[in-house]
């Protein structure tokens, strides 16, 4: 089985979602079909398909979390040093307009871009591994090929 690469943080918040569907969503979504059975036909009762669907989407989450933690490697990222790499914090600014930004390069389960978690398999992140302060990257994207200068990177 292929490992799963998470930060201490990363790893944190998916068991405590796995906690969460487990000790109170799934309780509380067996409890909602069980009133709902109460209901009678259950052919034409709304509450009881959108607990059930509801059910559905939790076991199939907590069946994903569970295996995304069984093979997860957590790596520990203060530890580290050097040019970028999995866990790196970097601040990136583009050349072309000189606009700041800062991601963290993560796994794909913990990737959120719109909270600077980059996926280390997206484009920039692979263009930034390995490289160091001070080097300018150039990304291909969709909208064309943009460049950038490693300002910062920091083990966080």
């Amino acid at each position: 089985m292929e490992k799963v690469p998470l930060t201490e943080r990363g790893f944190a918040k998916l068991d405590a979602e796995l906690k969460k569907l487990k000790l109170e969503e799934r309780p509380a979504v067996i409890k909602a079909i069980a009133e709902a059975r109460e209901h009678g036909d259950l052919s034409e009762n709304a509450e009881y398909h959108a607990a059930r669907e509801k059910q559905s989407f939790i076991e199939g989450r907590v069946k994903e979390l569970e295996s995304v933690i069984s093979r997860a490697e957590v790596i520990k990222v203060s530890k580290m040093t050097g040019a970028i790499k999995f866990g790196a914090t970097v601040t990136i600014v583009d050349e072309d307009t000189d606009e700041e930004k800062v991601y963290q390069i993560v796994g794909e389960q913990e990737a959120d871009i719109e909270n600077g978690l980059l996926n280390m398999r997206s484009p920039i992140a692979r263009a930034l591994i390995g490289k160091e302060e001070g080097d300018s990257v150039d990304v291909r994207t969709p909208g064309g090929t943009r460049s950038y200068e490693v300002l910062k990177i920091e083990f966080k």
